[in-house]
């Protein structure tokens, strides 16, 4: 069944995205209503290796026993619907394993649901939605996935509160004239003047690598605020909390009977974003608290990415995520690099500026390398061995082709 969806959510989006350059929009008057449907995706397929590289099996993961393996990191095929004030939107990853939808989860739908809401635009200081959202907790993370520097999120990911079922209220550009909001805002990928805001009360964050279970019962909490200045900066910081976050049994049966499995998971990121033309620079910090709900499991990362513009359609990437965590008050604190290298070369080519939107426009079509080398301590086996979430303890690459339409 999964292979059937898979391989429709493929032919799906490369039989849409053949003609397309920003996706497929149908208009229609509806009594005094102008409403308007837009169909858009994306794929990402990749080449991998590397001693580093982790794949997933059956929900766990193994290294690579290949020196090459082929795999594709998202399909997904969405739709955004505009009436009026009302906005609507629905996401799917084709590339998800489906679960049982009657199993209790934070998002209360199957994981090939990435997004569904309703909301409605009062205006740009106050938008509610309602449904399956991205929660305002990490400034890349809220950043779409065809819009990365380099080919995935780093391991810095695990430690948001990802998406949720819940209420979410935002505003946008607030504070000056002229910005354009049109409600559908997860991140900063457009580029405004003012003052922004999230703040967002949701189900467990069951879906978050971080928070645990969902089976302990609680509700996750998630407030942003940030500040733009045309693309040349963007600054944020954002809290995540979400309750009762234990309930990993294969990380709580290795802790002793007293240590306290249950405690509220929670996380504080702070972000800044500059582009300047064909340079553009980003760095993020995270904090983590009470990991899986484990008491004093902490982990922090530091991330810095620099991009720039060698050619019109060729920009060179370095980024690095520098991670220390500590898995109790007594543990040792392991430490772990990860930094990736690499260019990515834009096949399509509509744009001769080096804006934010324009770099949105090249996106449609790409060839991205990556060479991720792991360092620090954490980069061995034995008593020094990387207990945070996730990363590369050893060198990999990733070789990726990209399309949206």
């Amino acid at each position: 069944m999964k292979m059937i969806k898979l391989a429709a959510g493929a032919a799906a989006v490369i039989l849409m995205s053949t003609s397309a350059q920003a996706g497929y929009t149908m208009k229609k008057k509806v009594g005094d209503i102008d409403t308007k449907l837009t169909m858009f995706g994306f794929a990402q397929v990749e080449a991998v290796g590397g001693n580093g590289m982790q794949i997933k099996n059956a929900g766990s993961e193994a290294k690579a026993d290949t020196n090459v393996a082929f795999r594709a990191q998202r399909i997904r095929l969405g739709w955004k619907y505009v009436a009026g004030k009302v906005r609507g939107k629905v996401f799917l990853d084709f590339n998800q394993q489906s679960q049982d939808p009657s199993a209790t989860n934070g998002a209360s739908v199957p994981d090939v649901i990435k997004d569904a809401f309703i909301a409605y635009k009062f205006n740009n200081a106050f938008i509610p939605k309602l449904g399956v959202i991205k929660m305002p907790n990490g400034m890349g993370f809220t950043m779409p996935g065809w819009n990365l520097d380099i080919a995935e999120r780093g391991f810095d990911k695990s430690l948001v509160l990802e998406r949720n079922m819940g209420l979410m209220v935002s505003g946008r550009g607030i504070g000056w004239k002229g910005n354009k909001v049109n409600g559908f805002e997860m991140g900063h990928d457009r580029a405004w003047r003012g003052f922004g805001y999230d703040v967002m009360v949701a189900n467990q964050a069951s879906r978050s690598k971080a928070a645990g279970s969902s089976k302990m019962g609680g509700n996750s909490y998630a407030v942003r605020g940030m500040f733009d200045y045309t693309e040349a900066l963007h600054v944020e910081a954002s809290y995540g909390m979400s309750e009762n976050a234990g309930g990993l049994d294969a990380v709580a049966a290795t802790l002793p009977a007293n240590v306290d499995k249950n405690e509220d998971y929670s996380n504080i990121n702070v972000g800044v974003d500059s582009n300047l033309g064909r340079l553009s620079l980003k760095a993020e910090y995270t904090t983590a608290h009470n990991i899986t709900g484990i008491k004093d499991y902490d982990e922090d990362t530091y991330t810095a990415t620099a991009a720039y513009f060698v050619a019109d359609n060729f920009e060179l990437v370095a980024k690095t995520i520098q991670g220390s965590a500590q898995k109790g008050t007594n543990a040792d604190t392991t430490n772990l690099g990860n930094t990736y290298l690499g260019f990515n070369f834009f096949i399509s080519q509509p744009h001769s500026d080096f804006s934010r939107g324009s770099k949105k426009g090249r996106n449609q079509q790409k060839l991205v390398f990556n060479y991720i080398v792991a360092t620090g301590s954490g980069a061995t086996e034995g008593a020094g061995k990387w207990t945070g979430l996730s990363g590369y303890r050893d060198d990999a690459f990733i070789a990726q082709y990209q399309f949206k339409f």
